[in-house]
Parts: structure tokens; sequence; C-alpha cells
């Protein structure tokens, strides 16, 4: 029996990058994916859709898959998600928040809707899922909510060059600092999961550095990888952690990180918050 057969997984942002990769990983070892997203048509500048991720995920392993349509800067939607979710597979057993808006402008230049999608969807929406997901965490076995957040870190270097995004991004990690505390009791995982290195998506080529950064990056597997060592650990011991993908790996034996490069000829970008 594969580990995660019968296991149930929502993830939001699922239809490309990471929240896509760690489908595909979770999918091969037998779980059910629910993949919630807001791309249902092609869009030229984003590859992929929900349902053609959904076809993906699907082909990579025997548990089932759903795609969902939802916003979840819209609580009606989130409720939809959840509910359908539970509908079709019997519950919930893991939450992966990885959707999350970015934008990396200096304070003087952050427009006010940029501001609000980035808190939106980074902490609100996370913190709305992650309130929605709770009563069916509390009845899985090995229930786990991973959020793809930073470590906390209260140096103003990581403030300054971007503070409406830095905020974002910490309250999911602050989400993760109370959820792993108050859900203690119902033996559910709250763990939050960051790249050491810039990795190969959308939001990297489309809005920080081009090719020339994704030629220093590394593969989403590298973070679909790391949460697979994650998720599989027991909820009542491994909470309350801000985990980098790297070291996931290298406590699991894996040294050679080769195979996750770009490029294996160019010197690799760490992270932002790193």
């Amino acid at each position: 029996m594969k580990i995660f057969e019968n296991k149930t997984v929502l993830i939001t942002g699922g239809t490309r990058g990471i929240g896509k990769a760690i489908g595909l990983r979770l999918a091969a070892e037998g779980a059910n994916i629910a993949i919630a997203g807001k791309t249902a048509e092609p869009n030229p500048k984003l590859e992929g859709t929900i349902y053609s991720a959904a076809e993906e995920i699907a082909a990579a392993g025997n548990g089932k898959v759903l795609p969902l349509q939802g916003d979840i800067r819209f609580e009606d939607q989130i409720q939809a998600i959840v509910v359908k979710t539970v509908e079709t597979f019997g519950g919930i057993d893991i939450l992966i928040n990885n959707a999350s808006a970015i934008n990396l402008s200096a304070t003087e230049q952050t427009e006010p809707k940029r501001f609000d999608l980035m808190h939106n969807i980074n902490v609100r929406g996370t913190f709305l899922m992650s309130q929605a997901c709770i009563p069916h965490l509390k009845q899985a076995h090995n229930p786990h909510i991973l959020n793809l957040s930073p470590p906390l870190n209260l140096d103003s270097r990581w403030f300054a060059p971007h503070l409406a995004y830095t905020m974002s991004k910490y309250g999911m990690s602050m989400i993760i600092l109370g959820l792993a505390e108050e859900l203690r009791q119902y033996r559910i995982a709250a763990n939050a999961l960051w790249p050491k290195t810039t990795i190969a998506t959308a939001a990297v080529k489309n809005l920080l550095g081009g090719d020339f950064l994704i030629q220093r990056s590394r593969t989403p597997e590298i973070v679909a990888d790391a949460a697979f060592y994650i998720l599989q650990k027991p909820s009542f011991e491994t909470t309350g952690n801000f985990f980098i993908d790297e070291d996931v790996l290298h406590q699991e034996g894996i040294t050679d990180l080769g195979k996750y490069a770009i490029n294996p000829d160019q010197k690799l970008m760490n992270d932002l918050f790193l």
C-alpha cells in the first residue's frame, strides 16, 4: 500500500508551479487530490488550467483528482471548495495553503489594490481556508496543514525592500505559529515550508527576473519532495516547524540535489527570505 493511499489532499493554487508539483508527487503515492485554482480558461501568460493540471495529476497515480475553480478571496467560494472536496472524497486529511500573490514594490510604489490582493489571498484566504478545513481535519488520521511561507525573522532587511509583500507572507507564517499551538490538542500538525533557492515558476519568470533568474533556480519538484517527507511524519510530534526544502531532504539522507537545478552550470540564487 502506498503511503498516501486513501488520503485526501486539498491544494490551493494547484494549477501550476509548486502547487501542481506537490499534487503530482502525492498522487504518485496514491493520494486523492483536490486542486483549487482560478484559471479555468487558457491564458497566454500562464501555463495550464485547473483541468489540464488535473489531467496530469490523474495520470501520475491511481487516486482520484477533483479540479475546483475558486478564488480564496471570497469565503463563499472557500466553503464551496471544502464542501465539494468532502462530498467527493469523504473528508480532508491534508491542506496545502499554496495560493499566493506577489508584488515586490517599494512602499511608495505599492498600489492599494496590490496591497489588498496580497493580503486578501496570502493572509485572509489562508486563514479562512484553514478555518474551513479544521472540522474535517479533526476527523482525519494524521492530519496536516502545510503553508508555503518563509521562516519568521524580524530583521528589518527582510521588510525594507518590499514591505507589503513581506507582511503578507509573514502573515501566512504567523498563521502556522498560532495554529500549531491551537490545534495541538487535536493532533493536527501545522507547518510551513519554504525553498532555499528561487524556484522556476511563472512568478519568478514573469515578475522577478525572467530567464536570467530561471537559469539560476531549481525546479518545483524539490519543494514537492520536501512536502512528501513532511506530510508523512506523525502529526502529533511534527508541528510548528518552519522547514526549508533543502534541509528536509538532507535530513532524509538526500544530499545530491543536482537533479533539481534548471541549469547545473549556473550558481543558484538564494530565495528572498533566506
